[in-house]
């Protein structure tokens, strides 16, 4: 039996029936290179039966304290039964993508069963006529609660599950199972009282660790050393979600990002923020709805040891990023995006990611499950100032393929929870030599996903030619120094002055871009 975190525990009393706790991912599959070039649903269900020691989570279930008067815990579950949580469906024909995006999202939006280990596994055929996908694929979509796994855990168990060829290993040296005897309600309520009356001691000895680190942040900021997180306008994503859900996924060559990423001098990951941004803006203009201040995206990190095996449970602190949505040109906002991502890394370090990571190990269950109950029924999402816009999460992936039970993956997205106060989640990762956006969304927010994915394109397409013009304009540079000096007086001056359009120029450019 091991007890929740108090950054899972959070993942828990957040959750709501229009807001699931879950990620998930859409793995599409070619069997071709299977043994006889077919993959059965049992053989499924068998390798998850090999494999399950790999992903302790998989056979855990979860049991809450009463009153919730501390945070749960996980226990061996003695009924781990994998035809309940491996599903069976197929695509009427055509069998296209659309299909394949709105049954992904149908199948996203419900909840998991608490009762049972929180996790499920979709097999879905009928894949026949997706663009760039042979004939006969099949797809697996996974759910899997936030409380049990983030997303670096849950590529290093995905990787443990598959294969690196198509020849299906043999795995030996699994532990014998062994279940756990549920505790009773006494016994988790005395349990509750002894961490309850310790608390204090460790919470003393936590802010002795941490207060001095958080005073010279504070200092730094104040003095303007360290630049703090910016304030947070709001949007048509930053209110109260329905139950509903959209999907879309894309991909984009890596190499072409890297090279984007190398002629600004900033990281891949600023690219692909840009390329978020690029698209928000696009987006939020069409509908006469971008607002004068930048938009923010919360980028988890992750601070687990990279020495270490990845294990369950969450290991990530958030970090605040401006998205400079305020600036036309989309090299300068590119720029401008690598200047705040050190900005932002520099206050996260300085106050310390481990220190802001445990902060939520003192938060009381009980308080943190009302408030959140208390939130959700009044709707405060809807009146509250946002904490950001919304996420965009990086996880790379494997860089060569893989297979599972001898289907090679083809290519794959993830998929991320919509909340109140944030509908609009970008879960980005990569596989051999592709880099692809996972988009996830509340319907009522965005019913129009491959629109969406569209503007993520042609944003992508922006940055592609930008630096390259200006590569190309470098080195086409001629005359003497005044024609030199001259232009790099011209450009610091558009730079320090980002264009903000007013409401006919945002209705001009969504009529082009319409």
């Amino acid at each position: 039996m091991q007890q929740t975190s108090g950054l899972d525990a959070a993942f828990l009393f957040m959750e709501t029936a229009n807001a699931p706790m879950h990620i998930g991912s859409l793995g599409i599959f070619d069997p071709s290179t299977a043994p006889g070039g077919i993959v059965r649903f049992k053989q499924i269900i068998q390798t998850v039966m090999e494999r399950a020691h790999f992903a302790p989570y998989l056979r855990q279930r979860l049991v809450e304290v009463p009153f919730n008067a501390d945070f749960p815990y996980w226990v061996r579950d003695s009924s781990f039964d994998p035809e309940f949580h491996i599903r069976h469906i197929a695509l009427p024909k055509p069998g296209d993508w659309r299909q394949l995006c709105i049954q992904v999202a149908r199948l996203h939006a419900r909840a998991l069963d608490r009762s049972r280990p929180l996790w499920e596994l979709y097999v879905i055929e009928g894949l026949d006529n997706v663009a760039g996908i042979p004939p006969g694929c099949f797809a697996l979509v996974t759910k899997l609660h936030h409380a049990a796994i983030d997303g670096v855990s849950s590529q290093a168990v995905a990787s443990a599950l598959a294969d690196p060829t198509p020849e299906i290993r043999k795995v030996e040296g699994a532990e014998q199972w062994h279940a756990d005897e549920p505790p009773t309600p006494f016994e988790l309520m005395a349990m509750a009282v002894e961490r309850n009356v310790t608390k204090p001691m460790r919470y003393l000895e936590f802010l002795q660790k941490s207060v001095p680190a958080w005073s010279k942040a504070l200092e730094a900021a104040m003095s303007g050393t360290l630049t703090p997180p910016p304030s947070v306008p709001r949007t048509r994503f930053n209110r109260v979600v329905s139950p509903h859900r959209v999907f879309e996924g894309v991909d984009f060559s890596l190499e072409k990002i890297k090279r984007i990423k190398n002629d600004v001098g900033g990281t891949v990951n600023d690219v692909v923020l840009g390329i978020c941004a690029g698209a928000l803006r696009k987006y939020l203009l069409e509908n006469d709805e971008l607002p004068d201040k930048s938009l923010v995206s919360m980028c988890p990190i992750n601070v687990r040891d990279p020495s270490a095996t990845a294990t369950g449970g969450n290991q990530v602190v958030s970090m605040s990023v401006p998205l400079h949505t305020d600036i036309d040109n989309a090299a300068e906002r590119l720029r401008a995006i690598c200047a705040s991502t050190r900005d932002a890394k520099e206050y996260t370090n300085a106050i310390g990611a481990k220190s802001m990571m445990e902060m939520a190990n003192f938060v009381p269950m009980e308080l943190g499950v009302l408030g959140a109950r208390v939130a959700a029924e009044q709707g405060l999402a809807n009146f509250a100032t946002p904490a950001f816009n919304t996420v965009i999460t990086n996880v790379p992936g494997s860089p060569v393929p893989f297979y599972s039970n001898g289907a090679r993956h083809v290519r794959g997205w993830g998929l991320g929870p919509c909340v109140d106060g944030n509908g609009l989640f970008h879960a980005v990762g990569s596989y051999c030599g592709e880099l692809n956006i996972g988009v996830t969304c509340c319907r009522v927010m965005m019913p129009d996903p491959s629109h969406y994915a569209e503007l993520l394109r042609e944003s992508f397409a922006e940055l592609e030619v930008g630096p390259v013009a200006a590569r190309k304009k470098r080195k086409g540079k001629t005359g003497g120094r005044k024609t030199a000096r001259k232009k790099k007086t011209a450009r610091k001056a558009s730079s320090a002055k980002p264009v903000t359009k007013s409401a006919s120029a945002a209705g001009s450019e969504s009529a082009q871009l319409k």
